[in-house]
């Protein structure tokens, strides 16, 4: 493996910055198709882990409009493809499906849902080494990881999808820890800017995005969450049909938080950027409608025409 100097790169016309690791792999793309070929440095890159230690905690520190990091090309891109093959499309499991004002979107926090690779992967970055690495980031001590994957595991947008600005949920519904930090995935080959689904992160008094970051293959987005860490992609996906937007996703806990974080327990908290972003289309009211009036076997096929 070649190693070289990390370039930090601004994200145009915004404030954070992105971090492309210039580490090269040695990358078998579509030709690989076993995990027999990878090592345990692909799951839990210790090279990259020891030389992001060093200077990551202030950058992610003095982020604005609040904590959080960006790190291209941080994993084992062959490791990458196995994770993406196998990826379940809309269609092919159960998906949590979310259809509101608010969102429309697709996710999966069952392991039965995930392929041999992805399982293994959120295995290893839900394990002590990778919690040490984030602790070491974010400042953060005692990280928590959360072996159910609650609200998150697999996401999935189809085009014309979207995820309204919000804080998330504060407190993990069966361990009752605080939510201290978010790490999102990307998985996204030829993403182009064009096609949207940016993560927008937002002041705290909501009047302005103050970041803006692409969904590209192999980028990394680590993020504290507190009642004001406003984020999401409000606008909706314009990717070609038949295209997603895929994303792994893990939350990370601790037990209590600094006491000017504390506040009572909430769910998802959405804001609208103006009045009236999150009304219903005829479409999602009609469906509304069908699942408080028609019998299950009716309103589960009026769902699939959507």
């Amino acid at each position: 493996m070649t190693h070289s100097h990390s370039l930090l790169v601004p994200s145009v016309a915004f404030d954070s910055v992105i971090l492309y690791l210039e580490l090269e792999w040695p990358y078998r793309g579509e030709a690989m198709h076993s995990l027999k070929d990878l090592t345990l440095e692909s799951f839990l890159p210790q090279s990259r882990m020891n030389e992001v230690e060093k200077w990551a905690y202030a950058l992610y520190s003095n982020a604005r409009p609040f904590p959080h990091i960006v790190i291209d090309n941080f994993f084992d891109p062959n490791l990458l493809e196995l994770i993406l093959a196998e990826f379940p499309k809309p269609g092919e499991i159960k998906w949590q499906k979310f259809d509101t004002g608010h969102e429309i979107k697709l996710a999966s926090s069952a392991e039965s849902s995930f392929g041999s690779a992805t399982r293994l992967f959120l295995y290893h970055l839900n394990s002590a080494t990778f919690l040490e690495f984030l602790s070491a980031v974010t400042g953060i001590d005692n990280l928590i990881p959360d072996p159910r994957f609650e609200g998150g595991g697999l996401h999935q947008i189809v085009r014309g999808g979207k995820l309204g600005v919000h804080t998330d949920f504060n407190k993990h519904s069966i361990f009752g820890l605080d939510r201290r930090l978010n790490l999102l995935l990307y998985l996204n080959k030829n993403w182009r800017e064009e096609y949207g689904g940016h993560l927008e992160l937002w002041d705290r008094d909501m009047t302005r995005c103050e970041a803006k970051v692409l969904p590209v293959f192999n980028r990394m987005m680590i993020f504290g969450t507190t009642d004001f860490t406003y984020h999401g992609h409000p606008n909706p996906l314009q990717c070609p049909e038949g295209m997603t937007r895929k994303s792994l996703a893990l939350y990370y806990f601790s037990n209590g938080r600094p006491a000017e974080e504390v506040s009572g327990e909430h769910s998802t908290i959405f804001r609208a950027r103006d009045e009236g972003e999150f009304s219903l289309t005829m479409g999602q009211r009609l469906r509304g409608l069908a699942r408080d009036l028609l019998p299950p076997i009716i309103a589960r096929q009026l769902r699939r025409l959507r």
